[in-house]
C-alpha cells in the first residue's frame, strides 16, 4: 500500500504541474479569451479536487473546506468551459453562474454546518451529485449541437473524444461515491478514483498541445474585417463561395447547413471548411452565415422606406429562424437592439 501511496502521490504532483504549466501558457498566450481563463479556473478547481481525494486533510480545517470549495465547482467550469470554447461565446451569462455558484454553496454549508452523517448532509450530497451529473450533461450538448458548423478541424474531432471520455469519468465518479457513502465499497475507492484523473488530465494537455494555436482559442489579438469577408484573389473556391452567396442569397435559408451549401457547389465539404475557416476567418459556421444575415437586416432597418415592417419579419426574411438569436446576435454585433438601431438610423 505504500507502495501505492508513493506512485499516487508522484502522480497527483505530476498532474498538478502539468496543469499549472497549460494555466500559465493559456494566461500567457491567450489572455483576453473568454474559453482560456475559463480553463485555467477549471484547471485550478481540478487541482483542489486532486488535493482533496488524496486524502490528506482528514481533520476539518479552512484550508480543506476551500479545497472543497473549489473542487466542487469543478463540473460547473466544465460546463461554462465547453460553452465557451466549442460555441465561441465571449461572455458568460450571469444564470450560468448563478447555478455554478449554488452548487458551490451547497458544497460550502454542508461542510460548515452539518455533521456527516446528518440527515441534510444527506440531502445535499444528492444535491450535489444531481448537479454534477446535470452540469455534465448540459457540457455534452454543448459539445454535440454545434459539431456540424465547427470549422476549426481539430477541435471538430475532439468533440466525441471530450464525451467519451469525460462521460465515462464522470459517471465513475458519481457511482464511487455513491458506493462508499453507502458502505458498498471502502471509502478509499474514491481515492483510486480520483488518481485516474491524471491519466484524463494528461490525455486531454496532449490533445491541446497538437493543435495550432490560431486552432485553440482563435488569433491571440483581434483580426479587423468588414462585415462581409473579402475573397482571396488567388484562392478560387473562396471567390466562387462568396459570389454564390452574393447570387442566390443563400443566407436566407434558416436550414442552410455546410453539407447543403457543399453541395449546393458542388464542392467536398471538408474543403469548404477549410476555406471558410482559413481563408475568410470564421471559426464557426453560425457567425459566416450572420454576417451576411446582419448586413441584410441593419440595411433594411436603415432604409426608410421599410420603417413599418416588423423587425421579426426583417429578421426571418434574413435567414433567421426566430427572434432569440437574432436578438442575441445583433446585440453582440452592435452594441445594442435593433429597435434602438433603428430609431438611431431614423433620428
Amino acid at each position: 500500500m505504500d507502495y501505492f501511496n508513493h506512485i499516487d502521490m508522484m502522480a497527483r504532483g505530476g498532474a498538478i504541474s502539468l496543469l499549472a504549466l497549460w494555466s500559465w501558457i493559456l494566461l500567457r498566450d491567450h489572455g483576453p479569451s473568454l474559453a482560456a481563463r475559463l480553463a485555467v479556473l477549471m484547471n485550478a478547481a481540478i487541482c483542489c479536487y486532486l488535493l482533496v481525494t488524496a486524502g490528506w486533510y482528514r481533520e476539518p480545517n479552512i484550508f480543506g473546506l476551500f479545497l472543497a470549495l473549489g473542487a466542487s465547482a469543478t463540473p460547473g467550469l466544465f460546463w461554462l468551459f465547453t460553452r465557451a470554447w466549442f460555441s465561441d461565446e465571449d461572455r458568460v451569462k450571469p444564470g450560468a453562474v448563478l447555478l455554478v455558484a449554488l452548487s458551490v454553496i451547497n458544497t460550502g454549508v454542508t461542510q460548515l454546518s452539518f455533521p456527516e452523517d446528518g440527515p441534510f448532509n444527506a440531502v445535499s450530497g444528492v444535491l450535489f451529485r444531481v448537479a454534477m451529473l446535470g452540469f455534465a450533461a448540459a457540457a455534452f450538448w454543448e459539445v454535440w449541437k454545434s459539431r456540424e458548423g465547427d470549422l476549426v478541424e481539430p477541435r471538430r474531432k475532439m468533440r466525441p473524444r471530450i464525451i467519451a471520455v469525460v462521460g465515462f469519468y464522470v459517471v465513475v465518479i458519481a457511482f464511487a461515491e455513491v458506493a462508499a457513502h453507502n458502505e458498498i465499497a471502502d471509502k478509499s475507492i474514491i481515492r483510486i478514483v480520483g488518481s485516474t484523473i491524471i491519466l484524463v488530465v494528461l490525455a486531454f494537455c496532449a490533445a491541446l498541445f497538437q493543435m495550432r494555436q490560431a486552432d485553440l482559442f482563435g488569433p491571440t489579438a483581434p483580426v479587423q474585417r468588414s462585415n462581409l469577408p473579402k475573397a482571396q484573389p488567388d484562392d478560387g473556391l473562396s471567390e466562387k463561395l462568396l459570389a454564390h452567396m452574393a447570387r442566390e442569397m443563400a443566407h436566407r435559408d434558416e436550414t442552410l447547413s455546410i453539407a447543403k451549401l457543399a453541395q449546393q457547389l458542388g464542392e467536398q465539404e471538408y474543403r469548404l471548411r477549410r476555406t471558410i475557416n482559413q481563408q475568410l476567418g470564421h471559426r464557426n459556421f453560425t457567425s459566416f452565415l450572420n454576417g451576411y444575415r446582419l448586413a441584410e437586416v441593419k440595411a433594411a432597418l436603415s432604409d426608410p422606406t421599410q420603417r413599418d415592417v416588423p423587425i421579426i419579419t426583417i429578421a426571418l426574411d434574413a435567414g433567421f429562424g426566430s427572434l432569440g438569436p437574432f436578438n442575441r446576435a445583433f446585440r453582440e454585433a452592435e452594441g445594442m437592439t435593433p429597435s434602438a438601431f433603428r430609431a438611431l438610423k431614423a433620428g
